[in-house]
């Protein structure tokens, strides 16, 4: 018996592989990816940051294009030059050449040090993977140092008007200071900086606000229709499609029509709200925080309450007819059959409703960006448009990842506490 429940237990782990590949490699990988994007210093506009780099790493091509010719420039400047000028310049020329062969004790740099000079003088560009070569971190940092060095003496000199060639000397040795790639990881500094910015908590009440409300008034108007939809009467399947039409507009679609009713000047929705006196001018829905908040909560609202009332007509139609019938002719009046009929045994499809539209909701992104862009003043930027803007907008892969894992951990805490507080009877193991 024990042998045959083990290898029922194994098929089904058996059956079930493939599903969970799938989920590891759809859903978990990439949350991984991104949080190993978050523990480094990834920009996309910072040459030096552009790849992540655990070790100190020398750009071979931008090294040569500038060391041969400020050795060669320095030759020349120290031929002529004179007295304490003379041993300075010479001091440079001696540190240089020591850290370069510094550089070059490794075999393997040495290697390629020559490879990409080669490629260099024959006017072609060396690949990514061989221009980039790892160094010793004091390697690194001498080289960084002398560079420094270089810089400020040459600097000096020229402003004195001590050098023959002094912008062409301090421009190859400004140019050498890029060639030290060093390390970019910074571990969890990112989720520190956030945790502790300000408008990453404001993000985070915007989207809160917007969540609770729209999903609130998704359901009310949501759980009405369906009951609406659901009695027979005619026509009805005429009105099942009308209402189902915002739904399948696309959100972009939706969001930019939206944005042309509640226009200041011209929007029709703006008009009658100014008109009956919801708002005090047309202008205010998208100039103010309030205004703009409530705009997008309206919208949001319009367009999703037919997927919820969906989604509970599916749950209403599971329901048999017998039990209505039994408790009306007990004299049940139509609030005690929703009470003590509907409600419970539509708790599950509720329940679904409620996760998808919440999570739905909680990631809001293309309404919103289309609809206020997150303004005004951030008044409507949500967790999802903090992270496009500072990921895309601003190149910041490694902030933008933290983020990214910071919606995902909220998340998966909003759904933690739906399936333990709502729906643990659905997840239990029924005999």
């Amino acid at each position: 018996m024990k042998n045959e429940k083990k290898s029922e237990r194994r098929l089904a782990y058996i059956l079930v592989a493939p599903s969970l590949l799938l989920i590891l490699a759809v859903a978990i990988w990439p949350v991984i990816q991104s949080f190993y994007f978050s523990l480094f210093d990834y920009r996309l506009n910072n040459p030096a940051k552009s790849s992540l780099h655990l070790d100190y790493s020398l750009n071979l091509e931008r090294y040569l294009e500038n060391y041969p010719f400020l050795m060669s420039a320095l030759k020349q400047e120290i031929a002529q030059a004179t007295g304490a000028e003379k041993e300075q310049l010479e001091s440079l020329q001696e540190k240089l050449q020591q850290v370069d062969e510094e550089i070059r004790a490794d075999k393997e740099v040495a290697k390629r040090y020559e490879q990409v000079d080669e490629i260099l003088n024959n006017f072609e560009v060396p690949s990514e993977e061989l221009k980039i070569v790892s160094i010793d971190e004091e390697a690194a940092q001498h080289l960084t140092k002398t560079i420094s060095e270089t810089k400020q003496t040459l600097k000096t000199l020229n402003e004195n008007g001590q050098l023959k060639q002094g912008d062409k000397l301090t421009g190859l040795a400004n140019g050498l200071s890029g060639a030290v790639i060093e390390p970019n990881f910074v571990g969890l500094a990112h989720y520190k900086n956030y945790l502790s910015d300000s408008r990453l908590w404001k993000a985070l009440w915007n989207t809160t606000v917007f969540t609770v409300i729209s999903v609130s008034i998704e359901l009310v108007l949501g759980l009405a229709i369906a009951l609406l939809i659901n009695k027979a009467f005619f026509g009805r399947g005429l009105v099942r499609a009308t209402i189902l039409i915002p739904w399948a507009i696309p959100t972009a679609v939706s969001a930019l029509m939206w944005k042309f009713l509640y226009d200041g000047q011209n929007g029709i929705v703006a008009k009658y709200f100014a008109d009956i006196g919801i708002i005090n001018d047309m202008s205010e829905l998208l100039t103010t925080g309030t205004g703009a908040m409530f705009a997008v909560i309206f919208a949001d609202v319009w367009k999703t309450t037919p997927y919820m009332a969906l989604l509970l007509l599916a749950g209403l139609q599971t329901i048999p007819s017998s039990l209505y019938e039994a408790a009306s002719i007990d004299g049940a009046t139509k609030w005690q059959q929703f009470v003590k009929i509907t409600l419970p045994l539509l708790k599950s499809s509720i329940l679904v409703a409620l996760l998808f539209r919440t999570l739905d909701a909680f990631r809001v992104f293309d309404l919103i960006f289309v609809l206020t862009g997150g303004g005004p003043a951030n008044s409507t930027e949500t967790i999802s448009i903090l992270a496009y803007k500072v990921m895309f907008s601003q190149t910041n892969f490694g902030g933008g990842s933290a983020l990214a894992v910071i919606v995902f951990i909220c998340v998966a805490i909003i759904s933690t506490i739906y399936i333990k507080i709502l729906g643990a009877d659905l997840i239990s193991d029924r005999k």
